[in-house]
């Protein structure tokens, strides 16, 4: 019963650790982190180096399936594009994806 609370100590004290670290902005994620989060189910994409985690938004976005044309890589290119694509409450909108930086 005791390994069994510390377990469960061990576990939320974990969990608040990773909530802190995203909430501070010091999460960092390799190329091939990202790399792995390519679906529609689990959709990480990088822009100007920073990691946004966008699953829950690819069923709503606009542009239908244009946001998984670079699931788990660099949608820099995509989100600013040549000529402009997005409004401007988008640039906004997607500090609520951040979730780390790309480790260089």
């Amino acid at each position: 019963m005791l390994l069994l609370l510390v377990k469960i100590c061990f576990i939320a004290a974990h969990k608040n650790k990773v909530k802190s670290t995203v909430a501070n902005s010091k999460a960092s994620y390799s190329k091939i982190e990202v790399m792995l989060h390519n679906k529609r189910t689990d959709c990480w994409i990088i822009i100007k180096d920073k990691v946004y985690d966008v699953t829950s938004y690819v069923e709503e976005h606009p542009g239908g399936d244009a946001i998984l044309a670079h699931a788990g890589d660099d949608s820099t290119e995509g989100f600013y594009g040549y000529a402009p694509q997005h409004a401007t409450r988008v640039f906004d909108m997607i500090d609520d994806f951040y979730i780390g930086d790309l480790q260089k």
